[in-house]
């Protein structure tokens, strides 16, 4: 999978993020490429209510990810506001795994490669949004998000930390 950037397309925002991101009730930084916090992800209700807090540096609620788990098929609301903004659903695929994201008023998102070793794509027909990869980093135990340009970073990488938790449980 080659990154966007060598693609020729617009340079994205990137991102990294830890896997296995919490213990119940850790709180985590997704942090820019330069290092700098971007985004708290707030894991205190995790261990009360299987509930994430995605915040501004500033401490600021921006989104709310719950897990749901009474349906046949495991999923994760995205919350804005006290509105679902985003569902992210793992579709079993033959082998693979592959996750669909229902986004309300918007065009839904797709989520297809290889989960284990972060090596996948977030797509919104057919088009790149999101690439996600552990080669661009030296870190263990992380691995890089690149965002496309115009793009809802903040709700992109909360669909990251949902399939990052749903491919552990």
């Amino acid at each position: 999978m080659r990154r966007l950037r060598d693609r020729g397309q617009p340079d994205g925002t990137r991102y990294t993020l830890r896997e296995k991101l919490f213990s119940v009730g850790d709180d985590y930084w997704i942090e820019t490429d330069g290092g700098e916090r971007a985004f708290k992800v707030n894991g205190k209700a995790l261990r009360v209510r299987d509930t994430l807090v995605v915040e501004s540096r500033s401490g600021q609620e921006l989104l709310k990810i719950q897990e749901k788990k009474l349906t046949v098929r495991d999923k994760m609301e995205i919350e804005r506001d006290g509105h679902t903004v985003a569902t992210v659903k793992k579709a079993l695929v033959g082998i693979r795994d592959r996750y669909s994201i229902e986004v309300e008023d918007g065009d839904d998102l797709s989520a297809k490669g290889n989960f284990v070793d972060h090596e996948y794509e977030i797509e919104r027909d057919g088009d790149k949004v999101a690439e996600v990869s552990k080669r661009w980093l030296r870190i263990r135990d992380a691995y890089g998000i690149e965002v496309m340009p115009d793009q809802d970073d903040a709700l992109i990488l909360a669909i990251a930390v949902c399939i990052e938790q749903m491919g552990h449980d």
